[in-house]
């Protein structure tokens, strides 16, 4: 049966295996150097080999971004960190500079060529160029509809493969190429240190009257002009399926552990009833289907803005949020799942609750369930009321079976 790839970001170690875990066919990482994120911890070598090693065991596949537009003094240093990748085995590097992609077919010949964003790939003889120069996957631009990304499978080699962003922060920039945290702040966006300038607020100031400001709005802390929603197209992954898109791509390597974990899971869950409906109809691409309600809600209980659907059905709508940019966070995780045994389940707190708390338990893989907090222990099986201590374990007597790496949320 056909299929496609939901390739999840992760940060560090801990986020690359609740993406492994919750359903991640790839997960994309970087190395100190040369990533699109200077803000998360990234990965060392040790870091690298323990990364392969798990994302291996489970059958995912492991991408490393060398993304950003380096200058002289960076580039000189790449050759040694390609080789190393390709000893390593990662199984393909993510790359936008010219220069950067040449380096990667001399340096790093067993890895696959993705081609990123950054590129700005907006027409088929870019893809069709790129994968003259030794490309497998080309990202596709973010600002093209579904018809445009069709139309460039159409007219390229089926080997090509493309890749889409679905859900995750947008960028007000063209395709991730941004000047302005570089003007204001001094630090570059195109090597990874974004300020996030677009996120604040913003108003007017006339020349010869300094100190007066303007709003653009009539509110009285000005208009986020710039804010851009987040991008969410769980409800259309078959109409991207179908126009050829092979990876389903998730934003966001400086999030949370919970973030990764939970829509991870949720594309897990929305590719797996989607799929469902096609077998059940041969393979159809007209096979009629609708996102679970259960899929909608899991995408609500993560840290998000408003969402959009981005550029994929032309001219974007409701994409800006012009009053605040702050995020919606209505849950909370409460305790990670260690282990079960004996009818208890052992959990790591995270944040404080008390008996009598509802916990809404996210297995991995699965659909989520509502357990209630009736008794609670200690390590040391002490009856105790509340969970207070940050990273104390704590038994919760419960009937089912809980797999361990489970989140335990709450309401925030």
């Amino acid at each position: 049966m056909n299929t496609f790839e939901i390739l999840s970001p992760a940060g560090d170690f801990t986020r690359l295996k609740a993406a492994v875990d919750f359903g991640a066919d790839a997960v994309y990482i970087a190395g100190k150097e040369y990533g699109m994120r200077t803000a998360v911890k990234n990965f060392n070598d040790e870091d690298f080999k323990k990364a392969l090693e798990y994302a291996h065991k489970n059958n995912v596949k492991i991408y490393v971004t060398c993304n950003t537009i380096p200058h002289n003094d960076e580039i000189t240093k790449l050759p040694e960190y390609l080789e190393k990748l390709n000893d390593f085995k990662v199984d393909g590097i993510i790359a936008s500079d010219i220069g950067t992609v040449n380096l990667v077919k001399k340096y790093a010949p067993e890895c696959e060529l993705h081609i990123s964003v950054q590129s700005g790939i907006t027409n088929y003889e870019s893809a069709r160029a790129y994968y003259n120069m030794g490309a497998k996957r080309i990202v596709a631009a973010r600002e093209l509809s579904i018809e445009e990304i069709a139309e460039i499978r159409a007219k390229t080699n089926k080997d090509l493969e493309i890749e889409a962003f679905v859900h995750g922060a947008m960028c007000v920039s063209f395709s991730a190429r941004c000047l302005l945290s570089s003007y204001m702040t001094g630090r570059d966006a195109n090597r990874g240190d974004c300020a996030q300038p677009c996120r604040w607020s913003y108003a007017l100031m006339e020349e010869k009257r300094p100190g007066q400001y303007f709003p653009v709005e009539e509110t009285k802390k000005g208009t986020y002009i710039l804010n851009a929603n987040d991008l969410c197209m769980a409800e259309y992954i078959d109409k991207l399926y179908n126009a050829g898109v092979n990876s389903f791509k998730i934003e966001g390597r400086a999030k949370s552990h919970y973030y990764v974990a939970a829509v991870t899971n949720a594309y897990y869950l929305a590719k797996q009833s989607y799929l469902n409906a096609l077998n059940k109809n041969n393979q159809n691409k007209k096979t009629e289907w609708e996102l679970p309600s259960y899929v909608k809600e899991e995408l609500l209980k993560v840290s998000h803005r408003g969402y959009s659907t981005g550029f994929y059905f032309g001219t974007p709508q409701n994409s800006q949020s012009y009053e605040s940019a702050g995020y919606v966070r209505d849950y909370a995780v409460a305790a990670i799942v260690e282990d079960y045994k004996n009818g208890t389940i052992i959990a790591k707190m995270k944040n404080k609750f008390s008996i009598g708390t509802v916990l809404d338990c996210l297995e991995p893989k699965s659909l989520p369930f509502t357990l209630s907090v009736n008794k609670m222990f200690t390590e040391n099986d002490e009856l105790i009321e509340s969970a207070i201590h940050p990273e104390m374990i704590v038994k919760i007597p419960f009937d089912k079976p809980v797999k361990p790496g489970s989140l335990l949320r709450m309401k925030a």
